[in-house]
């Protein structure tokens, strides 16, 4: 099957199976697979101009909501920190996408950036792993109170919730700055707003990654909505340069992550958060590393 915009022949099958795999494993951690899948696209199908950013957008607005679902009918939709990562990411991934278009075109030049960011993200991610288990083995295990999210609160200065018996409480202006930095590099990158949100919030806040998920791949979807637009607006400015997303391809990608999403967040509940926040690291430092040349 021939792609016009991406200029790339794929059997069908391929990006649906692709896109269900690696959904799976990383929704269950409130990441939707796109910044793996764009690797994917730019060394295994050859897609890589700065249309593959905004065909990854796509695959999150179709495979996204799945999850989203599974999440709130569950009751672990945290949706104060929700709404504090779509309001500080979405300008991000405006300006991002800017940066993407004028000054990134070349795919060599934002890999690199972005691989030192997933980098540190991962080594941070690991630490707290390994943290976790010293822990572990030193503390009693606690019964579980509650398995939903409650009590939750919002203001300028601080929010917070309960869940499983604690009170968890970070601050609004650190949450909103964090999404703002992790915004832009989601747009520059093309995987949304909230995509690689969700390990700043287990490693540097000590949110549970039960919690943090649903608000992650929130954010992703609406600031993945807003990136899809913003690049196809931008085909009419700078039209000797491919930025518009392959609808088609991106569609495929999407009804494969949607079948991953919901499965990745029907079973997280039975995967226990050590093994999410493994899954998470293996695939953010597989993806540094394959950016910075070492395979």
């Amino acid at each position: 099957m021939y792609f016009p915009v991406a200029d790339i022949e794929v059997q069908p099958w391929l990006p649906p199976l692709v896109a269900f795999v690696i959904s799976f494993f990383t929704s269950m951690g409130g990441v939707s697979g796109a910044f793996l899948l764009l690797p994917f696209q730019v060394s295994y199908l050859g897609f890589t101009s700065p249309s593959v950013s905004a065909t990854n957008h796509i695959f999150n607005v179709v495979a996204i909501p799945s999850g989203v679902y599974r999440y709130i009918r569950e009751g672990r939709m945290v949706w104060p920190l929700t709404w504090a990562v779509i309001i500080g990411t979405l300008p991000g991934v405006l300006v991002g996408a800017v940066i993407r278009i004028r000054y990134l075109p070349d795919p060599a030049l934002f890999k690199k950036f972005v691989a030192m960011v997933l980098l540190y993200i991962g080594i941070r991610l690991l630490l707290d792993i390994f943290v976790s288990k010293k822990k572990k083995t030193t503390q009693q295990p606690q019964k579980i109170q509650n398995n939903t999210v409650t009590n939750t609160f919002f203001s300028f200065k601080s929010l917070g919730y309960s869940f499983e018996g604690r009170q968890y409480r970070v601050s609004t202006p650190a949450i909103l700055v964090l999404s703002l930095v992790v915004g832009l590099i989601g747009g520059v990158y093309g995987i949304g707003g909230g995509a690689i949100i969700a390990p700043f919030f287990v490693s540097m806040f000590a949110l549970p990654v039960y919690t943090v998920a649903g608000a992650a791949l929130m954010g992703t979807l609406i600031t993945s909505f807003a990136g899809v637009l913003f690049f196809q607006l931008m085909t009419h400015f700078v039209p000797e340069i491919s930025v518009g997303p392959d609808w088609m391809l991106g569609i495929l990608f999407g009804i494969g992550g949607f079948a991953g999403m919901y499965c990745g967040a029907r079973m997280q509940r039975y995967v226990p958060a050590g093994l999410i926040k493994s899954i998470l690291c293996f695939c953010i430092l597989f993806t540094a590393f394959h950016y910075l040349g070492f395979f």
